[in-house]
């Protein structure tokens, strides 16, 4: 009985380290889909933003940001961010997919000549993107850009209690590392999700809309809420549903 006993220890023992290396082996390929989304859909959104002027140039008909041409520098931008190819898997054909039928959409506005500001952003851009590649994933993963909740402009974008929580008491907080993502195994619209946010900060490009003087209307309309470079102003948030 006695040697039975070890036996059965010994079988445990043995056991015990293949049975809990499969979660994190798991887990690892959702930290590896995570990371290659959120910087194609931070890429993605980057050809838009350096091209805004481009965009609003009223002297300028076909502006060449078709769906195609968007898509090869938007994997440039990728490669350049991450020092990789990107990868052919079905959610990076999803984004991509997403990205061009986007942009697709928009060409009779982005092209339209004599007219100026045609309010097709960045955020906008990223928000309908979003929406796409959400579609397409048939409900196994969404993304999205969210922000602090006093940067805020479109209610569709505020962040949930798990967004939140992370944005307030990790992103913003002390000796937190710039840029540094957090993921974490959580709820996410009442489903079970490995959740992945990445933080974002203003560049210059940004502070012509989210900038100082806090107030001032921007060429948007909107108010100004006085960001400063540097700062934390906003987050891409995936889910993956299990």
């Amino acid at each position: 009985m006695y040697l039975s006993k070890v036996c059965r220890l010994l079988v445990t023992l043995v056991l015990t380290p293949l049975v809990l290396t499969f979660p994190y082996a798991a887990l690892g390929d959702d930290v590896a889909t995570s990371e290659s989304l959120t910087t194609l859909f931070r890429a993605s959104r980057k050809v838009i933003s350096v091209n805004q002027n481009l965009i609003n140039d009223a002297s300028k008909g076909h502006k060449g940001l078709d769906g195609k041409s968007v898509v090869e520098m938007a994997k440039a931008n990728y490669k350049d961010a991450s020092g990789k190819t990107l990868s052919s898997g079905k959610p990076q054909k999803a984004m991509l997919e997403s990205v061009s039928e986007i942009m697709s959409e928009a060409q009779e506005l982005i092209n339209q000549a004599d007219v100026g500001f045609k309010g097709f952003l960045p955020a906008i851009f990223a928000r309908r993107v979003a929406g796409r590649f959400s579609q397409k994933m048939q409900g196994s993963m969404s993304i999205k850009l969210t922000a602090p909740k006093k940067y805020v402009r479109n209610r569709a974008n505020r962040p949930d209690k798990w967004e939140h929580d992370v944005i307030e008491n990790k992103f913003k907080g002390e000796g937190y590392e710039n840029g540094k993502p957090f993921f974490e195994v959580a709820k996410s619209k009442g489903k079970d999700a490995f959740r992945y946010i990445l933080p974002e900060y203003y560049g210059e490009s940004c502070l012509g809309c989210h900038g100082s003087p806090k107030g001032e209307l921007d060429i948007t309309g909107g108010k100004k809420e006085g960001g400063v470079l540097g700062e934390l102003g906003g987050a891409i948030s995936l889910a993956i549903f299990k």
